[in-house]
Order: C-alpha cells, then structure tokens, then sequence
C-alpha cells in the first residue's frame, strides 16, 4: 500500500477510536459531541436524501398543487416541469449534505475535547421538513429532506 492509503486508514482508525471512546462516556464531563454526530449525520444520510430525491421531489409537487388554488392551466403545464425541477434540486442538497459533512468532520474531531461547537455549514437538515425525522440520543434520524422548504 502506498503512504497516502496508509495516512488514511490510520486516521479513519483513529477517528472511530474517538467515536467509541466518546460513546463509552470516558469523556469529561465537558466535552460537546456535537459537531462530529451531525457530520457524520449528515455524511450517511446525504446519499440517502439523493436516492429520496424522486419520492420527496412528487410530494412536494402534489403537496404545491393541491393547497395553492390556481388554475387548471397552471395546474397541468406546472406539474411536469416542477417535478423534475424539485427532483434535481433536492438530489443536489442530498450532495450538498454529504459534502458538508464530509468538512464538518476534522474540526468535529478537533472540538471534541473543548466546550465548543460549529455552527452549521448547511442548514437545512436542521430545520426542513424530512421524510423520516426521528431523534434518538446517540444521533437524530432525518431521511428525505426537503430542501425546498
């Protein structure tokens, strides 16, 4: 294996080893998890926002057309176009998603010893309106976001 590949997997090993330390609870009492669990949130879930995409993209349509009151015209010539609009918008925030997670991840690392964390870099898996929203204590669960909202 070359050194790059080896760099990689020591710092992945490393990376989970934080992971179950800080999951066994021997960290202080001070430390903040929080930057790491939602990139690695959003680093499992951004692929799955992608593949969601069509489902999210024609309930949102649906949704769109049945609660705002336009005409029929409106009603056919928007369907075809909007779907496929919300569709690629909403696979491009499953990208967005992952890729931020992927940024968040070294400085979620970094923070995990100190009484601080990062805001945000993407927003939307905070606040929008998901498919599947759970939260749980170890991560919280959203599935099929809709980032038109």
């Amino acid at each position: 294996m070359s050194f790059p590949v080896r760099s990689a997997q020591r710092g992945l090993i490393a990376a989970v080893a934080a992971l179950i330390l800080l999951s066994s609870g021997a960290t202080p009492a001070t430390a903040s998890p929080e930057t790491i669990k939602r990139s690695l949130t959003n680093i499992m879930f951004g692929p799955l926002d992608m593949i969601f995409s069509p489902i999210v993209g024609t309930r949102s349509v649906y949704n769109n057309l049945r609660d705002i009151d336009d005409t029929m015209g409106v009603r056919i010539f928007y369907t075809i176009p909007g779907v496929a609009w919300n569709i690629a918008f909403n696979a491009g925030g499953g990208v967005v998603r992952l890729f931020t997670g992927l940024v968040e991840f070294v400085p979620g690392l970094i923070l995990i010893p100190f009484e601080a964390d990062m805001d945000p870099i993407f927003a939307p898996p905070e606040r929008a309106d998901a498919l599947i929203d759970e939260e749980y204590d170890l991560m919280s669960v959203k599935i099929g976001i809709n980032y038109l909202d």
